[in-house]
């Protein structure tokens, strides 16, 4: 019986040909913070291959492929914590998480609750504190799990983050930011986030206090930030108390003109970190973070009037983009 069971595993294995799959789960994670819990998932190299499935295709993004359930490679392995960003979802970046894990680490995600594909609400968007305890919580699950936990190497855990999760995995390192300034910031210079926010009835000028929460996790030795959000009032305090490696990203030269710009002519951020590793990948947009799109996926979006995310600027081809995010980051982190 073992050996037929070895033959169809070998089989499955052949029949991927020469492409690369990571192994994928999924989790549950009980955060103390949340009514109810919140969905967690794990990308990892693998040991024994499964069968081969799909991770987060739709009429509009492409998935990627997994081997749901796989066997873990043997060893211990660096872990990354991915944050997406608002309106997002941890299955959306099956592209960078599979990557990662065929690199050698084990890439551990949440869907955060209020700010998830579907559910993205301009007044729980700004409650950071709750995102930033959400893969807190799904770190504390992993590391206890036996299942898990033999395969981590829990000195070397990074946390990554997308836009709203770039906040997020930025307040997990040390960084907070000022409420009370945000507002005047909209009123001086303005940008997408805030106005989404004010379309959600959302008072800029008295922010929750968890937007402004102190929520660093000194398990975390690295914080990778791309196109991040309120870098303009992250706190001088905070910024100068960063222990840890950073690395930040800006996509397209054209981010000086974006409020998630980190330059000198922007927030500034690249210039206030002590550690930093200050990257501007080019051609591309912020919008090019995301998964790949479906042939269709344009006009469903031109039908339902919805925001052109699979609109490159001309000349950028996503998955070339997305093959030099992983390498950067790949690098900065040792994998």
């Amino acid at each position: 019986m073992r050996q037929v069971i070895m033959a169809a595993l070998i089989g499955l294995a052949g029949a991927a040909g020469a492409e690369e799959i990571a192994g994928y789960d999924r989790l549950t994670v009980h955060a103390a913070h949340r009514p109810a819990p919140v969905a967690g998932s794990v990308w990892y190299p693998v040991g024994i291959p499964t069968y081969r499935g799909r991770v987060g295709d739709g009429p509009v993004f492409q998935g990627t492929s997994a081997y749901v359930g796989a066997a873990i490679a043997e060893g211990r392995h660096p872990l990354v914590l991915i944050s997406h960003g608002s309106g997002g979802n941890m299955d959306g970046l099956g592209w960078l998480s599979s990557e990662l894990a065929l690199r050698g680490a084990v890439v551990l995600a949440v869907n955060h609750p209020g700010s998830t594909s579907g559910d993205s609400s301009p007044r729980r968007s700004v409650r950071l504190d709750e995102r930033a305890a959400d893969l807190s919580a799904a770190l504390d699950q992993v590391l206890a799990d036996p299942a898990f936990a033999p395969f981590v190497d829990p000195e070397r855990v990074a946390v990554l983050g997308f836009s709203l999760g770039g906040a997020t995995a930025l307040n997990l390192g040390g960084v907070r930011f000022d409420g009370a300034a945000y507002g005047a910031f909209c009123e001086a210079r303005g940008g997408e986030d805030c106005i989404f926010l004010r379309k959600g009835g959302v008072d800029l000028a008295a922010l929750p206090e968890g937007f402004s929460a102190g929520m660093r996790d000194v398990r975390i030795g690295r914080v990778i930030a791309v196109d991040p959000a309120f870098t303009y009032v992250a706190t001088p305090g905070s910024v100068a108390g960063v222990e840890v490696p950073v690395m930040l990203m800006n996509l397209g030269e054209d981010a000086r003109s974006a409020t998630a710009d980190m330059s000198t002519e922007g927030s500034g951020l690249a210039e206030e970190l002590d550690d930093v590793t200050y990257e501007v990948v080019s051609p591309a947009s912020h919008m090019t973070f995301l998964a790949r799109c479906t042939p269709a996926g344009v006009a469903i979006l031109a039908e339902e009037q919805d925001d052109p995310v699979c609109t490159d600027p001309a000349g950028v081809d996503r998955a070339e983009v997305h093959d030099e995010i992983v390498d950067r980051v790949a690098a900065f982190l040792g994998l």
